[in-house]
């Protein structure tokens, strides 16, 4: 089994380097403002209305792209 070696985001250029859905969640967190938060302090800093915004952002997301392609 190999290990993935985790990628450290520190830059907005370093989302591309990482996993589409991965990616998307980052891309979403820049465009809500909440990039220098999460760089900072990580993900666990996000309060639960931050982290429900982001995961609601990408749904709907990811509901638009399956009903573009049915």
């Amino acid at each position: 089994m190999t290990k993935k070696k985790k990628i450290e985001v520190k830059t907005v250029e370093d989302i591309k380097k990482l996993e589409k859905k991965e990616q998307a969640k980052w891309e979403v967190a820049v465009e809500l403002g909440l990039f220098d938060k999460v760089t900072d302090t990580g993900w666990k800093s996000l309060t639960s209305r931050e982290s429900g915004k982001i995961g609601g952002i990408l749904a709907s997301r990811q509901k638009k792209s399956k009903n573009l392609t049915s």
